[in-house]
């Protein structure tokens, strides 16, 4: 089994705080239709929430999320993706998602999900020559990934293991568009 795990415990400081409510023009929040792209393609998804931002659970929770809320977030995307981890430490695999990319194909979710379970490796798909989200981790990775600190994600996993990197080349714009700021919301929604 391959496992979703979709980080949205982040404060969202250069948005002024709760981008993933912020509706997008079909009136889905952010973060929902992030969950929903993952949902569509993996049977086991994973959201992972800040202590105290009881607003976005009640939003996950009645989507239908399963939710778990890591202690340390404030810290660092690192200890978020640790969390999530060490919750689906069982799985065969991790299709690693943002919760403020919510164009992200599921199609694309898929295909890095079942390029993980045929390569063992880590899957960073490509739109031409840039790189984007979500990132596949084989369960190989298990122990770095728990070990994950610090606000630079899964860096350094990635860099440790050149050989193990395949390029997956997608036909998505979504996994190069994530939401920072209003005015990002706006340009995306516009396009």
């Amino acid at each position: 089994m391959i496992c979703g795990i979709l980080l949205a415990a982040g404060a969202a400081r250069r948005f002024g705080g709760g981008k993933l409510k912020q509706a997008l023009p079909d009136g889905t929040p952010i973060g929902i239709a992030a969950l929903r792209n993952l949902r569509t393609a993996l049977d086991r998804v994973l959201v992972v929430l800040r202590p105290g931002d009881d607003p976005l659970a009640s939003l996950y929770a009645a989507d239908g999320a399963e939710t778990i809320v890591c202690e340390d977030a404030l810290l660092g995307m690192g200890h978020s993706l640790a969390a999530g981890i060490a919750h689906e430490a069982t799985a065969n695999g991790w299709v690693v998602a943002l919760a403020d990319m919510p164009y992200v194909m599921p199609a694309t979710v898929r295909a890095v999900a079942d390029c993980v379970s045929k390569s063992h490796g880590i899957v960073l798909p490509y739109l031409g020559a840039e790189r984007g989200h979500p990132v596949g981790f084989h369960q190989t990775f298990r122990d770095e990934l728990l070990a994950l600190k610090g606000d630079s994600g899964a860096r350094s996993v990635i860099q440790a293991h050149p050989e193990a990197l395949i390029r997956l080349q997608v036909k998505d714009p979504g996994i190069l568009q994530d939401i920072d700021t209003f005015e990002d919301l706006r340009r995306l929604s516009s396009s």
